[in-house]
């Protein structure tokens, strides 16, 4: 049989499901691809090798024709935003830690947790985040950075960075990950992977962090379009309760899909979700924030662009230029929605003051914004959703770049200035709105998106070949769809 780390999670899940693997097995391999790998990346800031592996036996102990969940036996891990029962949460901050003990071990799984144990998934542990998620690189200091395994000098995106990170290097089939403005497509990008945005209201989410405009959806980073069609069903379960194991049906507002791994199967089966038309898709590098920061297109992020345009016309699709124009009034509201978190994080005076960077100078403005002030902000963009969605309604799929650079060096958004710097802290942000232009409005306008790599490229000569790909941004409720053009890029010649 092939070996475990050669498995898609489609073809490792089977496997297990047939008994040609155990859990344990499986666990221990991933463990010590962990133990291996992580030490040069810094993926992982917690891995749970004791309870991962007493899970694994549990489950591997369970009679004949017990119900096995749809992950039974597959490894995992989740971003240090998520509450593990018996593991600590620290935010990628050392404002939530006792600066003499570290951070507090979690009570109770949080609400993805659970689901994802529902599923019989093991988890491996916690993966690095920036401080309380705010920023798109995984870098913070309290841990060892997440760098990217194709070049890591480079960081690996973020939130998701840890996450993304531990899957391109094979120390995870898949992960979950948490997008508010990117943060499942931004790492996957950066990091070769296709990252899935969840239509707002399709996965039940409870994330870390406060959310005024309902921008943060769980969803799938992977290697295949079948493997986040594969976790992306398993994200939409309903949560169980605490109290007696009962379902907890939470409202969603997306149009009902009983499977989307199956969906996925059955357009390369050329059954497609769209019928046999071809889709008409329109291309786009305009920016809602291009009135406010000088937004440029490298030249690797416009080969990636003409890559994933050539391969869609390649497979049938009719891709031509759409004239899309933002409200200038976004860059601003955006940033005010954005920085809120900070301002309701449940942080005294004195954790407060060990907070840095971003997330300190966020909760500052934060703290000085009033009620009026924040819900006039989401006033804004709920306009602007409006009229986004109808902009986009033109086109069955609009087509971006996934990223307007290659990944960026450790250290770069702050380069120059040291974290106590409010100059420091404005670069910081212009730059990540430089680096990922296109990812924040389809959160905003609460739209499926999806990030696959279409080229690989080396900026400089001689040096590490790095992914570059697209993002693919869908009608309401389009994730199948979406998932399908991601199976017909990976099938179209390269």
């Amino acid at each position: 049989m092939t070996g475990i780390g050669d498995l898609t999670a489609v073809q490792l899940r089977d496997a297990l499901a047939r008994g040609e693997l155990s859990a344990t097995e499986t666990t221990e391999f991933f463990l010590a691809r962990i133990e291996e790998r992580n030490p040069q990346l810094g993926a992982f800031v917690h891995v749970a090798h004791g309870p991962a592996l007493a899970r694994a036996r549990a489950l591997d102990a369970l009679p004949a024709g017990a119900p096995r969940g749809p992950l039974h036996g597959v490894p995992l891990a989740v971003k240090d935003l998520h509450d593990v029962a018996g593991m600590p949460t620290g935010y990628g901050s050392a404002a939530v830690a006792d600066p003499g003990t570290g951070a507090a071990a979690a009570a109770e799984d949080d609400d993805l947790v659970a689901v994802l144990t529902a599923s019989g998934a093991v988890c491996l542990g916690k993966t690095q985040v920036p401080e309380f998620g705010l920023n798109c690189y995984s870098e913070n200091l309290v841990a060892p950075p997440a760098r990217n395994p194709h070049d890591p000098t480079t960081g690996a995106g973020g939130s998701s960075g840890g996450q993304a990170a531990a899957v391109a290097a094979g120390m995870l089939p898949l992960a979950p990950g948490s997008d508010g403005g990117g943060s499942v497509r931004i790492p996957a990008a950066a990091c070769g992977l296709v990252g899935l945005k969840p239509n707002r209201g399709r996965v039940p989410t409870a994330d870390a962090q406060s959310d005024a405009a309902q921008l943060v959806v769980n969803g799938p980073i992977a290697r295949t379009a079948e493997d986040a069609a594969l976790l992306l069903d398993v994200l939409c379960a309903p949560a169980r309760g605490p109290a007696h194991g009962n379902v907890v049906h939470r409202a969603v507002a997306a149009a009902p899909q009983s499977s989307f791994l199956e969906s996925v199967r059955a357009a390369r089966r050329g059954d497609l979700p769209w019928g046999g038309r071809p889709l008409r898709i329109g291309v786009s590098t305009a920016s809602p924030f291009d009135t406010v920061h000088d937004i440029k297109v490298s030249p690797e992020a416009r080969a990636a662009l003409d890559a994933g345009v050539a391969r869609l016309r390649a497979a049938g699709h009719e891709v031509g230029e759409a004239s899309i124009g933002y409200d200038p009034e976004y860059p601003g509201a955006f940033f005010d929605v954005w920085t809120t978190s900070m301002g309701t994080a449940p942080l005294d005076h004195e954790q407060a003051q060990r907070l840095t960077g971003l997330a300190a100078a966020f909760r500052a403005r934060a703290l000085r914004r009033s009620a009026v002030e924040l819900a006039r902000a989401v006033g804004t963009l709920r306009r602007i959703e409006q009229d986004v969605i109808r902009a986009y309604g033109a086109w069955d799929m609009v087509l971006t770049p996934a990223l307007a650079m290659t990944p960026r060096p450790l250290g770069w958004y702050w380069a120059g200035h040291d974290q106590e710097d409010p100059a420091g802290a404005d670069q910081d942000y212009r730059r990540q709105c430089q680096y990922t232009p296109w990812t924040s409005v389809v959160n905003v306008v609460g739209l499926p998106a999806v990030t696959v790599p279409t080229l690989w490229t080396s900026p400089a000569v001689g040096g590490p070949v790095v992914p570059m790909g697209v993002q693919l941004i869908g009608r309401p409720s389009a994730e199948a769809q979406l998932l399908a053009v991601v199976a017909q890029l990976e099938d179209a010649p390269h």
